[in-house]
């Protein structure tokens, strides 16, 4: 498994290869990693058409975990991201990304549109997420896990010890693996993320697939109204999921994911 330092402050980035074809970089949601697209099964499907280059984010997995929340600007995220590329030897890729790796594929496609074949946003938004990490989570989640930790953080969830469907326990499992006070400082910095202006959204030049939960509020409407905004983007609603639910089961999402990329 590769291990980078980042260009911005060194911190360790670690990431994967799987396949062969063209290139496409899944980038996971907070608190979780990248194992989370084999355990939930994309990774399979994914890489049997494309060379899959799956990335632990900065303070996840097996990546440094700062617990400043300076270090998680998307800025840094992006730096990261092309970072990786330059190491894999990718001049140009796809990028799909959940939640926080939806933002940072979007930010790094209207920043390097040259580095960027397509893009997809799963649960994504490009509104201010002022107040989302509460409405994404629970209230006041940034005090629980700096207070009691990761454990409080899944209970916050319904998380417990005792769950048992696969989509349930994988993300617990990927919860618990975290560094609660990285988590904290990532999602103070996550409340802080600013909005994209409508007008640079519509200059995008990079076709876009924008999936969301119909009970996923306001991912969903942010996911649309982002879709109606780009030039080239379509959004997909997936009936009945809420923002956990998302990825699972992976059918539906990989119906409209493969094509798209073809």
């Amino acid at each position: 498994m590769p291990l980078i330092p980042s260009p911005v402050d060194g911190i360790d980035l670690r990431y994967d290869v799987t396949g062969t074809g063209p290139a496409l970089v899944l980038l996971h949601g907070s608190v979780l990693s990248r194992a989370i697209w084999r355990g939930l099964g994309y990774l399979e499907p994914l890489s049997a058409e494309h060379r899959v280059i799956r990335v632990d984010l900065r303070g996840h997995g097996r990546s440094g975990a700062p617990q400043d929340p300076a270090a998680y600007t998307q800025a840094i995220f992006v730096a990261d991201l092309l970072a990786v590329l330059d190491d894999a030897g990718v001049d140009r890729a796809a990028l799909l990304g959940y939640s926080l790796g939806a933002r940072i594929a979007l930010s790094a496609a209207l920043e390097h549109p040259g580095r960027v074949r397509r893009l997809i946003g799963l649960g994504g938004s490009a509104s201010p997420q002022r107040g989302q990490v509460d409405s994404v989570f629970f209230p006041d989640v940034i005090d629980v896990v700096r207070e009691g930790g990761m454990e409080a953080f899944c209970a916050g969830q319904g998380l417990g010890p005792d769950v048992t469907s696969r989509r349930a326990r994988a993300t617990r499992t990927a919860f618990l693996a975290a560094d609660h006070r990285a988590v904290a400082a990532l999602l103070e910095a996550t409340d802080e993320t600013p909005g994209i202006p409508d007008a640079t959204l519509a200059a995008s030049t990079v076709p876009a697939l924008w999936m969301a939960g119909t009970e996923d509020h306001p991912r969903f409407e942010d996911s649309q109204r982002a879709a109606e905004v780009m030039a080239d983007a379509e959004f997909v609603p997936l009936p009945g999921r809420d923002h956990g639910g998302t990825l699972f089961p992976p059918d539906e999402v990989l119906a409209h994911t493969l094509p798209f990329l073809r």
